[in-house]
Formats: C-alpha cells, sequence, structure tokens
C-alpha cells in the first residue's frame, strides 16, 4: 500500500475515492519505564523506552489504517497524518488516518508520468 502524507501522489491519477480511514490505540503508561524515563530526563537525552513505546504504536496504528484502506479497496492513501492526544493523567490516544484512494500509475507518454509510474505502469503492479 502506498502511503504519502501528501494531498496527490506525483505520476498516479486517483481514479476513486473512498474516504477517510483511520486506525486508533490508547495505551496506558508503563509504570516501570516510566520511573526509568524519569530518572533518565534528569541527565537530559532521549527517553529510548518511551521512544520504544511510541514507535510500536505507531507501527501498530498504521497496520490498522492500511487494514482498513485495503478493506475498501484502495490501493493508496493520500494526506496521511498522525495525531496524539492525552487522555487523563496515564493515557496516550495514537491516530493514524488519511484518505483511502484507488491511485492508477501514469505510463509513458501520459502527461505527468514520472520514471517510478512508468516502471510500475509497465509491471501492472499499481499504486501500492
Amino acid at each position: 500500500m502506498l502511503i504519502v502524507t501528501s494531498n496527490d501522489i506525483p505520476g498516479h491519477r486517483i481514479d476513486a475515492v473512498f474516504g477517510e480511514v483511520m486506525g486508533l490505540t490508547v495505551r496506558s503508561r508503563d509504570i516501570g519505564a516510566q520511573v526509568v524515563a524519569g530518572l533518565r530526563s534528569l541527565a537530559g537525552g532521549e527517553l529510548r523506552e518511551l521512544t520504544q513505546v511510541l514507535y510500536e504504536s505507531r507501527q501498530e496504528v498504521m497496520a490498522r489504517m492500511v487494514a482498513e484502506a485495503a478493506q475498501r479497496g484502495a490501493n493508496a492513501i493520500v494526506a496521511m497524518r498522525f495525531d496524539t492526544a492525552h487522555m487523563a493523567n496515564n493515557w496516550t490516544e495514537i491516530c493514524a488516518y488519511g484518505t483511502a484512494v484507488l491511485a492508477v500509475p501514469l505510463g509513458e507518454g501520459e502527461p505527468g508520468a514520472t520514471g517510478q509510474s512508468i516502471r510500475l505502469a509497465r509491471n501492472g503492479t499499481g499504486g501500492g
């Protein structure tokens, strides 16, 4: 699945729009990771434990968003964004969202075609 943060995909024509798709999770903070991160924050630098939790959460919500888009028949997602919010004191909501579309790569000789889209069109692999 091709996922972009832009509103269009260079070298592709959007033939169908299936609507907004999203993936969502709410995570509670692990008390152990919080304690370690709190101690580490005293010295400054990256809080690796919390970075890992956020990375895993983003991967999870991306997978959920992609599954919803595929279920609707999409092969790409445009205007993809992440949103994060804190709920209460110990919960964090992570959301990935975008617009599910059917993107068709432009072939050789078509206005706006790119090297990548020409290769995709030749191989018949579509946009994603």
